[in-house]
């Protein structure tokens, strides 16, 4: 009793003064001035900015912040007995309450608010602990770091309520935002690698658009061996992301690939995807053959002087840059020499030789047997080779028929040749994707800015889809986006609306829904001011790390409402390393210093020392 009697006279450090809403002043006992506190011989540290106090209410221990702290100096001392200076000062904090004390556990929220003279506390070991006890009692520890401000004091989240969430990691760049991603998959598989359920039921996907998480060894966040890792290039030779043909037949995908306008090319391009008819007869060399005699014909036919020859040469061009091999050529110089435009017939002729003509059916038999001497080689002949063919398919029918106008949809062919060129270099179609890696990062490094944009929303949607049909409740989807304003940005001038359409369907639905199906988003960003605020408002869990610009700051401040004032105020000042983990998994926001990873984890993004290189 008498002990406690001690503990409560060291450890009171004054009373509640004013209580407007949730700011809270306290008066501090003015033998309370010192930076520490003796109590049983060990150097206890006095309340200051950033510390928590303890008031109390009768029998509720309600929990506090100090946010802020100002002085009166007693300058009319003469007559007054002062042992000391520091007795002269008056000091005056400024509390945001935090939560209270539910028996033994402190739980975040208000129930009661402070009263008048209620006095206030220091807060003993057992109780700051119980503070930063994030673990909840079915949950496991992860230790991610250990806390700024107390020296030693290890800092472990819960692995449910961190993992099943959504979180995001924003700082500029250089201030250890990709350190942070590295460090929490790294302790997150550290503990659950060799787990069978963990590798059969957990899936991370990590989209690196600069190479951070690739390097000779490729042991970064974890062993090579237990992940997959695509290095995919649109320059040189890289690996090929697989690809289902569900997938690949996506008409929105193709409609964001080829930039199609939304009135005119869009419904084409789903109108070319979706005709089964066109489908089914390009899967032999006989009926893509017979296709083009029958197309080439209905040209000639209609004996459009408009188009004239020039449709058969440019449609018969067009096939031949989709077909992997092929004598076409041959063919193209041989109708170009003897198939004309007769404009004073109005009709198409082959020109045998001079004065020797062929008209109507004679015409269209030489032109069959100059098609039949085409020879196709099934070499590399795959489903992207076979969508393209359909496009151009549909594209010459529509024209020859006159559905629809030439110059609204040759722009459209025009971008083709090159946009399924790319895509080409960094897909392949498989169906039957079999990875027992449940980790995979794909680099994005070497990938052009358009493919940047495409390959995300097309991987990630794959990836989605697939979770949501399964529709299991052991599975588990991580889908990790380091760099994600590349994606996510919200207002970009350069991308289309039907672009910035696409991604709206695919990741805020992700954000919005993902959870249902087991399906999670990590996002880490140097301007959360550019991110879409639908999808920064859906996160759960936050690694704030050094953020300059007044505009990431309000994005952040306007979204994460129950982060308290101090924490604003230390966002533009945190050194490399440093974070303020806020959101569902803490009880409170804490600052935190992010623990170190063995060097061969670690992410290939070291700020460069150029007096090192230069000397």
């Amino acid at each position: 009793m008498e002990e406690e009697i001690i503990k409560d006279s060291i450890f009171r450090i004054g009373s509640v003064t004013s209580v407007d809403g949730r700011a809270i002043r306290v008066s501090v006992d003015k033998a309370k001035n010192s930076s520490h506190l003796l109590y049983k011989g060990d150097l206890v540290k006095n309340v200051s900015v950033g510390s928590y106090i303890k008031i109390i209410k009768g029998f509720t221990k309600i929990i506090g912040k100090v946010e802020g702290e100002y002085t009166i100096e007693d300058k009319v001392y003469s007559n007054k007995e002062y042992s000391s200076d520091k007795e002269k000062i008056s000091r005056t904090l400024n509390i945001s309450l935090l939560g209270f004390f539910n028996k033994k556990e402190f739980e975040r929220g208000i129930k009661e608010m402070p009263l008048i003279d209620n006095e206030c506390y220091l807060l003993d070991r057992e109780e700051f602990n119980s503070v930063h006890d994030f673990i909840r009692k079915e949950d496991e520890p992860l230790t991610i770091g250990t806390l700024t401000l107390e020296k030693g004091q290890e800092i472990q989240v819960g692995i449910d309520s961190l993992f099943a969430s959504h979180i995001g990691i924003f700082g500029n760049t250089g201030s250890g935002k990709s350190y942070t991603l590295a460090k929490i998959y790294h302790e997150l598989f550290k503990k659950y690698k060799d787990q069978p359920n963990f590798q059969a039921n957990a899936k991370f996907f990590l989209l690196d658009f600069n190479g951070e998480y690739v390097n000779e060894n490729d042991n970064i966040i974890v062993e090579k061996e237990f992940k997959q890792i695509y290095k995919l290039s649109t320059k040189a030779n890289g690996d090929k992301f697989p690809v289902s043909t569900e997938t690949l037949y996506e008409p929105s995908f193709w409609a964001v690939v080829l930039e199609a306008t939304e009135k005119t090319q869009t419904p084409f391009i789903r109108r070319a995807i979706s005709n089964s008819w066109l489908t089914e007869r390009l899967n032999s060399n006989d009926t893509i053959i017979s296709l083009i005699k029958s197309k080439l014909l209905l040209a000639i036919d209609k004996n459009d002087k408009e188009l004239g020859s020039k449709i058969v040469i440019e449609f018969l061009s067009d096939i031949e840059n989709c077909l992997p091999a092929n004598n076409l050529s041959e063919i193209i110089d041989t109708l170009r020499e003897n198939l004309q435009y007769w404009n004073q017939g109005n009709e198409f002729v082959y020109i045998i030789e001079p004065g020797n003509w062929k008209f109507k059916d004679d015409m269209k038999q030489y032109v069959s047997a100059d098609i039949d001497t085409l020879e196709i080689t099934n070499i590399a002949f795959n489903s992207l080779d076979k969508l393209k063919l359909q496009i151009v398919f549909q594209y010459y029918d529509d024209i020859i028929k006159g559905h629809a106008n030439r110059e609204h949809l040759s722009p459209l062919i025009k971008r083709m040749e090159k946009r399924f060129e790319d895509i080409r270099k960094v897909i392949e179609i498989n169906d039957n994707i079999n990875n027992q890696k449940n980790f995979t990062i794909v680099s994005l490094k070497d990938v052009n800015i358009h493919m940047r944009k495409i390959l995300p929303l097309l991987l990630c949607k794959q990836l989605y889809d697939e979770q949501k049909e399964k529709n299991d409740e052991t599975t588990y989807l991580n889908i990790i986006v380091d760099e994600a304003h590349n994606i996510l940005s919200r207002d970009s001038d350069r991308e289309s609306e039907q672009w910035k359409d696409y991604r709206l369907e695919t990741f805020e639905e992700i954000i919005k829904e993902g959870r249902k199906f087991g399906v999670f988003l990590t996002i880490a960003s140097q301007r959360p001011s550019d991110i879409s605020s639908t999808i920064i408002s859906q996160l759960h869990n936050y690694f704030l790390h050094r953020l300059i610009n007044n505009n990431d700051i309000l994005a952040v401040e306007k979204t994460i409402s129950y982060l308290d004032k101090l924490s604003f105020e230390y966002l533009p000042i945190l050194p490399t390393g440093t974070c303020i983990l806020a959101g569902l998994t803490a009880q409170v926001p804490v600052v935190i210093d992010i623990g170190k990873i063995e060097e061969e984890h670690e992410p290939n993004n070291k700020t460069r020392s150029l007096i090192k290189n230069w000397k």
